[in-house]
């Protein structure tokens, strides 16, 4: 396995003035989290943290220039994995339980995978056999040996509350489903909303531990309502409301099939 240059680990691309996406091209397509960072006049919002295999903090310290508040929209690994470098980094109360003990761990070395694990994400579209890295952060790295970090020090982010970066207001909407402390933030003067996996553009999961499908079709009813213009998702690219409305529309269609 190649040994990817520490600064090249993370791809970073500006969508415009104040949202900048970041991800970890060196990680298989399925646990490529999404990092979005938004520049606000007076706070910055960082949401999600990525895998944590090399440092995010220092990969991307000049964005990093105001007050940072860092949001996790839940603590799957893929989102939660750096959450480490961030003291006090913000979570639904549900979620702070495994952020602490670290159970939402993810092996990284593939050989820990069963022959119905690899066919398991064949079966939604993604092909892992190939192992979850395709190069390391840096000489000795053992991705089997690699485990999430504990972070006991989260802050409480709960429904209804307004995290703001002085010229923006965006909300806490709690959608339980994908996983019990899975959170959204919804801007309503732009529209914009930072989804994480409660929706993305592509195979929605609920039949993994913590989540539960009766749950999650309530969740998706009330996104459905939501007068989003553009998604900003936890994995796969932005899109706007009329895909919005396709992606819910197929969950909530498969569950009545």
């Amino acid at each position: 396995m190649e040994r990817a240059k520490a600064q090249d680990w993370y791809r970073v691309k500006r969508l415009d003035d104040d949202i900048t996406a970041i991800s970890e091209p060196f990680i298989e397509e399925f646990y490529r989290c999404n990092i979005w960072h938004v520049s606000g006049r007076d706070t910055d919002l960082l949401i999600d943290t990525g895998m944590g295999i090399a440092s995010l903090a220092e990969a991307a310290a000049d964005l990093f220039d105001k007050p940072l508040i860092t949001i996790l929209t839940h603590c799957h690994m893929d989102h939660a994995g750096g959450a480490h470098e961030f003291p006090g980094c913000c979570v639904h109360p549900a979620e702070a339980s495994a952020l602490a003990d670290g159970s939402n761990h993810i092996p990284l070395d593939i050989s820990v995978y069963s022959p119905d694990d690899l066919a398991w994400f064949t079966s939604i579209g993604y092909d892992i056999s190939g192992g979850l890295l395709t190069a390391i952060p840096h000489a000795g790295f053992d991705p089997a040996t690699h485990q999430m970090q504990t972070m006991e020090n989260s802050k409480a982010i709960n429904e209804g509350d307004i995290v703001g970066t002085g010229d923006r207001a965006f909300e806490v909407l709690h959608l339980p489903g994908h996983s019990p402390g899975s959170i959204a933030l919804w801007d309503k003067e732009s529209g914009v909303m930072f989804s994480g996996d409660v929706v993305y553009d592509g195979a929605l999961l609920d039949q993994i531990p913590g989540s539960e499908p009766e749950v999650y079709r309530k969740t998706m009813e009330r996104v459905r309502e939501l007068p989003v213009s553009v998604v900003h998702a936890g994995h796969e690219p932005s899109f706007g409301r009329e895909r919005m409305v396709e992606l819910v529309d197929g969950y909530l269609q498969k569950g009545s099939g």
